[in-house]
């Protein structure tokens, strides 16, 4: 049991501190500051992360490790577990399957038998085919390990399931989903019109918001196809790879930003066509934002959007295409007023703050020794 007198140290070893959902998300569970109780240090497996910078200047303890090439990985299995014995966290969370694993070796070969340990998952249904062995090998190993666990948190129903399907088999499971900074994501009319002078864009134009790395299970095509039906909308890729093909002119590729916040609300709607999703980040930012989403029904999508936005089947260019129309089509009053509920929702039932007292409440539990309650959380 951790001594009381001192916070509660979590340690979060993620696969990596890129630009992602998952890495977000820990950014802002550990940004926030609501819980003194409560120590956050984070670990990643793989160096140069776009968050390292900003959690050492915020004054969260970050760590690096270099687990590619292959061929290093042993040897920064032992940094890590020598990382855990020299910080002694009470919990050691992991991020993501190769997260999850490290986590659960790392954590062995400490030797830290009291150490609680948390696992995350961050996805639901994937193409498994469209992806390398190595990772494939590694879901089916962590699927063998899911018991080891003292919890698995998923940030999605849809991603639970998914992982029980494949053989998961968890001790404790919960669910908590994502978390928003509404402060940081939130309607900005004078970035709306600067962002919108940038690109050249009148006050009256329809633009749209797309935002994701290039990669097969984002579905940028499907947006593509739809774009070359819609002269009269403009979209905003934003995302690695975005930047780097021949698009419709009526396509902006940004490649990958740190602008976000601004970015978003220079839009008109926001759009993803993920073909698996658990719980999107970027649908729940740009609601945020005031937004109204158009998605894909995958994943969590039916749950995020409530009453705000549209549904529409994955790999469907025309749906979505007839989504847009539809929407546009609206009066400017009533696409305003969905906005605004869109951005209702995400603050009453989505932001960062209610994320950051379920992850507290399951720390204190697991630290105290009691069962973690396992209904929806």
């Amino acid at each position: 049991m951790a001594d009381v007198s001192r916070p509660i140290r979590v340690l979060h070893v993620i696969s990596d501190l890129f630009v992602g959902g998952a890495e977000t998300q820990l950014a802002n569970l550990v940004r926030h500051r609501d819980a003194p109780d409560i120590e956050h240090r984070v670990i990643s497996l793989l160096p140069n992360g776009a968050h390292t910078s900003a959690l050492l200047a915020e004054g969260v303890p970050a760590i690096e490790l270099a687990f590619k090439p292959a061929w290093r990985a042993p040897a920064e299995l032992l940094r890590l577990a020598a990382q855990i014995r020299r910080q002694a966290p009470d919990v050691v969370q992991g991020w993501m399957y190769h997260g999850d694993l490290a986590a659960l070796v790392g954590l062995a070969l400490s030797g830290r038998r009291q150490t609680r340990l948390v696992w995350g998952l961050r996805c639901t249904d994937m193409s498994l085919a469209d992806y390398g062995p190595g990772l494939r090998a590694t879901i089916a190993i962590c699927a063998r390990l899911s018991h080891r666990p003292d919890i698995v948190i998923a940030n999605a129903r849809s991603g639970l399931d998914a992982h029980l399907r494949i053989g998961y088999r968890p001790r404790q499971r919960a669910i908590i989903a994502n978390g928003i900074d509404t402060d940081r994501f939130r309607p900005d009319p004078l970035a709306r019109r600067d962002i919108r002078r940038e690109f050249g864009l009148g006050d009256d134009a329809l633009v749209i918001a797309w935002i994701g790395r290039i990669d097969p299970i984002k579905d940028h095509a499907t947006l593509l196809a739809a774009l070359a039906d819609l002269p009269e909308i403009s979209a905003l890729a934003i995302g690695a790879g975005t930047e780097t093909f021949d698009a419709p002119r009526n396509w902006r590729g940004l490649g990958p930003r740190d602008d976000v916040p601004r970015l978003l609300a220079a839009c008109d709607a926001v759009v993803s066509t993920s073909l698996s999703e658990g719980f999107s980040n970027v649908l729940a930012e740009g609601m945020a934002c005031g937004l109204p989403p158009i998605a894909t029904d995958v994943g969590d999508s039916a749950h995020l959007l409530g009453d705000c936005g549209v549904l529409i089947a994955p790999r469907m260019p025309a749906a979505l295409v007839a989504a847009l129309r539809a929407l546009f089509d609206e009066p400017p009053a009533e696409r305003a007023a969905r906005g605004r509920r869109a951005r209702a929702r995400i603050v009453e039932n989505f932001g960062i703050a209610q994320a950051a007292r379920l992850y507290g409440e399951i720390y204190r539990a697991l630290v105290a020794g009691d069962r973690v309650a396992t209904a929806n959380r």
